[in-house]
């Protein structure tokens, strides 16, 4: 088997400071992470080598909230899901998919879609009709009949298609739907559980009993699922926190009982904040976006003390939706270095041990070492003097998701080692 050994590069593995060293990518994982103080290389005939030159070597990153089927979403007063016909939708998340491969997300966390597109096409990745990166997959919107998306439209105008929402009420009613869900291969149930954060129903308004949700998530927990909840109320995160949720998303009020109570359980939070700062750069002044305002201050205020107390942040938004267009994720990374003061080397763990972790493959993915699966980028540059770099595809000169190639522009830095002549090769 032939290898690709990168030299002269600098490992970011998202958990400590970066360094020299060569790494080695053998079929689908990484063979080896050698510190440039170490001993030579040996390369082997067939082995392509490349030269780095100081540039960056760093994990694929993970998008921990992500809506593949999201186009414009919020400019329309049709009824949620069913903005398009279901063709339509699914041809929009191959596309963002895809997207988010070319900007080096090699995982994605989803945070629903309609009409089964997730699974189909983490399936068509898988046989090779699409292109995309790992997915966790999500289905319908799972809440109580009446909260906020079902009000999208009238009782009297009967529309039978569900669209991107399944209503049901009373643990038993929550039991069937996750059971529905996941049979129709979602891997992380969605909940609306409150109103608020982007949702113009008060973030007060509980939606969802702690009964149904406890059902919830013990029954998603009985068959292998996980289940994530749309959260804006301290009383409510912490009651979705202690129930045992897998993801609080956006988290608005949250405080330090509930850092405490992340930390306990082991609880990861997507707070998402680009959507809300995008609204108020969009629509400055309107109720929309005042609303908004100090339920965003609040949470940057917050966070610093939740990234250093340990609580799992994700990297994620509500891409797709009104004035927040898909192929931006980056830009997230400079927010919250910049806006909320956390370190960028932390961020950067959010984007890669974090999102790993959530999707289940903390032992597989998101850090450069030895025997873990080679999703990996090489930057041209160094990310953590200059965020813009992660939000620039253009930069990104390679993208590798377990081993293989989405995008690779070393060719001109490589040098084949021709059969018969193996080279010792330095490792600075």
């Amino acid at each position: 088997m032939s290898r690709l050994i990168l030299t002269g590069g600098r490992v970011l593995d998202g958990e400590n400071g970066p360094r020299e060293a060569t790494v080695i990518v053998a079929g689908e994982r990484f063979e080896s992470v050698i510190d440039a103080r170490g001993p030579p290389v040996a390369a082997l005939p067939g082995d392509r080598v490349v030269d780095l030159g100081g540039r960056t070597v760093m994990p694929g990153m993970v998008l921990g909230h992500y809506h593949a089927s999201y186009f414009n979403i919020g400019a329309s007063l049709l009824p949620f899901g069913l903005e398009a016909p279901p063709a339509l939708q699914a041809i929009r998340a191959v596309k963002n998919f895809r997207t988010t491969l070319d900007c080096g997300f090699t995982g994605v966390i989803s945070a629903g879609a309609p009409n089964g597109i997730d699974p189909a096409i983490k399936a068509a990745v898988a046989e090779g009709s699409a292109v995309g990166p790992r997915i966790m997959t999500c289905g319908r919107d799972v809440s109580t009949t009446g909260h906020f998306n079902d009000l999208s439209y009238p009782s009297y105008l009967q529309i039978g298609a569900s669209g991107a929402m399944i209503c049901c009420d009373g643990p038993e009613g929550f039991r069937r739907a996750v059971r529905q869900e996941m049979k129709d291969g979602a891997e992380i149930i969605k909940i609306f559980a409150t109103g608020g954060h982007g949702v113009p129903i008060s973030a007060q308004q509980t939606e969802i009993t702690p009964q149904e949700l406890d059902m919830a998530i013990r029954t998603a927990k009985d068959r292998g699922g996980k289940v994530r909840a749309h959260l804006a109320n301290r009383d409510a995160i912490l009651c979705a926190i202690n129930l045992g949720l897998h993801i609080v998303d956006h988290g608005d009020g949250f405080d330090d009982a509930c850092i405490e109570a992340s930390v306990r359980q082991g609880t990861f939070v997507a707070p998402s904040l680009h959507f809300p700062k995008a609204i108020m750069h969009a629509a400055p002044g309107t109720d929309f976006a005042n609303a908004m305002l100090a339920d965003y201050e609040a949470m940057l205020a917050v966070l610093g003390k939740a990234n250093a107390a340990g609580v799992k942040l994700l990297l994620g938004d509500d891409y797709g939706a009104f004035g927040l267009d898909h192929g931006t994720y980056g830009r997230e990374f400079r927010l919250y270095v910049e806006d909320a003061g956390i370190p960028a080397l932390d961020v950067i763990r959010w984007a890669t041990v974090h999102g790993a972790a959530a999707m289940g493959l903390e032992s597989e993915c998101g850090r450069i070492r030895a025997g873990m699966l080679a999703d990996f980028l090489v930057v041209d540059g160094d990310p953590l003097s200059d965020l813009d770099l992660l939000a620039d595809p253009t930069r990104m000169l390679a993208i590798f998701k377990g081993g293989s190639a989405h995008k690779d522009k070393l060719g001109e830095l490589a040098v084949h080692i021709k059969d018969g002549n193996p080279a010792q090769l330095a490792t600075n």
